[in-house]
């Protein structure tokens, strides 16, 4: 079955004027860019509890001492 020039014409138009894939890629670059923040965030809090610990564990070992 072969369509017709206008028809296929008209149903490239049609793909032209969709902007459906474009809020997906939208909400896809905004989830990737949160989910960015949070591991870097989640980075720096781990450094800090890993700091945290170390001192603490300094003044057990001075206070043991």
């Amino acid at each position: 079955m072969k369509r017709s020039k206008g028809a296929l014409l008209n149903a490239f138009a049609r793909f032209l004027r969709d902007d459906a894939g474009a809020t997906a890629i939208e909400y896809t670059l905004i989830a990737s860019l949160v989910s960015i923040g949070v591991i870097v965030g989640a980075g720096i809090l781990g450094v800090s509890v890993q700091d945290l610990y170390a001192d603490l564990a300094e003044d057990v070992t001075e206070a043991m001492n």
